[in-house]
């Protein structure tokens, strides 16, 4: 398959020079080669989070770094913002890592209100809230800088899942304070799934020594402790770090600046694709998102009453591209295309018209 044509909202596509690296050869992991390597992978990472900060590799999906940032937050209840699948899922992993968890939110087609937020802050002391930034399930973007200035003001640390929104959306760790932020490798990165990759503040792992059922594999204290040697504290994807240090070049060359610009242009044309699809076609579609809260890096757009969005996306599939259904309670009213990673516009044109000459044809036969 040619590159620019897999549009899915992760993983994502992976240049060919990226793929290639993975065939490198194995070394050992408590060794000057491998160190580095590692070494070579934090100066990729660190201007991508926008830190000086160590940035942490779990050979995991994001979902191992957001337990871990469950299991070292230090002793209390914690707040959790709901307004989407993945956002839900954070919940459910507090929950099950048995914190005293509170929901917030529920309304998938916004953030959850700030005012809301500090409500709950008020009412109860929180060690710390959970909050995605870009939720994949509905393309819908949360204000995290302001969310954190609210949260510190109530002594709350604030975990932030990016996956989808670092390295295509504006994420200022040091600048913004962030307590812990965490991604995985294979959405805006552009990388293998495998990976993930978390900085936390030194504020965040002094209070996690406080914490007690911190475990083993997702022990953060451990990870600060190896990380400063160029190790992980256990055997890491080492396949997975020669192509993160190969993507880490390629990100240094466009510059993180440029790459936000890149997928702010992206998104904006995918949205005013569906606005010209809607004349194009005579039925409403629209972007589940609102307009003040929109991912850079995935759409979710909703589908007229009687319209299948399955047969759009294998209609689509049909000519070459693939696209994302609906995901959770929106399987059934939306699709999603991904546009993020190393897309260019030249590409995105081409899969958005797929997408118009699929739903034309669907609507034809109707």
């Amino acid at each position: 398959m040619a590159f620019g044509t897999f549009f899915l909202p992760g993983p994502t596509e992976v240049r060919a020079d990226v793929l290639q690296s993975l065939t490198q050869p194995m070394l050992p992991h408590r060794g000057a080669q491998f160190e580095a390597l590692f070494a070579d992978v934090q100066a990729g990472l660190k201007p991508i989070f926008r830190t000086q900060r160590p940035v942490y590799v779990s050979s995991s999906s994001a979902t191992g770094l957001m337990e871990a940032a469950i299991r070292c937050a230090r002793p209390g209840p914690v707040l959790c913002l709901v307004n989407g699948a993945f956002s839900e899922r954070f919940a459910n992993i507090a929950q099950s890592c048995g914190r005293d968890a509170t929901v917030v939110g529920g309304d998938w087609n916004r953030p959850v209100p700030l005012d809301v937020v500090e409500h709950a802050l008020r009412t109860r002391a929180y060690s710390a809230l959970t909050v995605v930034h870009s939720e994949t399930s509905t393309g819908v973007l949360t204000d995290i800088h302001a969310l954190t200035q609210l949260a510190h003001r109530y002594d709350c640390a604030v975990l932030v899942d990016s996956v989808t929104g670092l390295a295509g959306v504006p994420v200022e760790t040091d600048a913004w304070e962030l307590d812990f932020v965490l991604t995985g490798s294979q959405k805006a990165l552009a990388l293998p799934p495998g990976l993930a990759f978390g900085v936390a503040s030194e504020r965040f792992i002094a209070n996690a020594k406080q914490a007690s059922a911190r475990g083993l594999y997702f022990d953060l204290v451990e990870f600060e402790q190896y990380i400063h040697k160029n190790q992980t504290p256990n055997t890491p994807a080492v396949s997975l770090l020669y192509a993160t240090a190969r993507q880490g070049a390629h990100i240094r060359r466009e510059t993180i600046e440029r790459r936000w610009e890149r997928h702010q242009a992206m998104a904006e044309h995918t949205h005013s694709w569906v606005h010209e699809l809607r004349q194009r076609v005579g039925a409403s579609f629209g972007v589940y998102a609102p307009d003040d809260a929109r991912s850079h890096t995935v759409t979710a757009v909703t589908v007229p009453e009687g319209v299948n969005p399955d047969a759009i996306v294998k209609a689509v599939a049909s000519r070459g591209y693939v696209i994302g259904g609906g995901y959770g309670k929106l399987k059934a009213s939306t699709f999603r295309i991904g546009h993020m990673g190393d897309h260019t516009m030249e590409g995105l044109e081409n899969v958005l018209e797929a997408c118009a000459e699929s739903i034309e044809e669907l609507l034809g036969s109707k």
